[in-house]
């Protein structure tokens, strides 16, 4: 009996290996991004359908790391508030707020990501257990800035602060891409 169940079982993890492995990819400039769900502080789920349509400025963020690029998304509010070049029916930009990365208790994250979302009018996500971080292998305890297009194929990826010198770069790549 031992014998038997043995191919058995490799023969499973050989069928199902594959379907695990597909679904974590190195998020990178012409991949495609695999499909999410998180709640916000509300516990109401979102996922990137809920802005189908849209180019997405995704987030994803060390909760001691959430000041790091303020300066850039201060630019982007700015194209979207006052030059209007950036329109919010084309474009997306959230938060998801990598909670496992911090010792900080998760009220105190909800807390701080609350005043985020006020200050650029946007929403918040929270992901608990670093599954976005793992599926798309994230940089941990940094900021990650992830463009991505209608489409969702990734068109821009950095890790960690954002040189001033790529601030105006981005922003028309999200204004070509919101035209297209």
């Amino acid at each position: 009996m031992k014998n038997r169940s043995l191919p058995v079982i490799v023969l499973f993890f050989l069928i199902i290996s594959p379907c695990v492995i597909a679904q974590k990819i190195d998020i990178q400039v012409g991949t495609k991004a695999t499909e999410w769900e998180f709640m916000d502080a509300d516990k109401n789920p979102f996922t990137m359908d809920t802005w189908k349509g849209m180019v997405l400025q995704i987030n994803y963020v060390d909760p001691d790391e959430s000041d790091l690029n303020d300066e850039f998304n201060d630019l982007v509010k700015i194209a979207i508030d006052v030059d209007s070049i950036i329109h919010r029916d084309h474009f997306k930009g959230f938060g998801i707020v990598d909670c496992a990365s911090s010792w900080k208790p998760n009220f105190l994250i909800r807390a701080v990501a609350g005043r985020k979302a006020e200050k650029y009018e946007t929403t918040i996500l929270f992901d608990y257990d670093a599954v976005l971080r793992d599926q798309w292998n994230l940089a941990k305890d940094t900021y990650n800035v992830i463009i991505l297009d209608k489409n969702r194929i990734c068109r821009a990826v950095y890790r960690g602060e954002i040189a001033a010198s790529e601030h105006q770069e981005i922003i028309d790549l999200i204004v070509k891409l919101t035209k297209e």
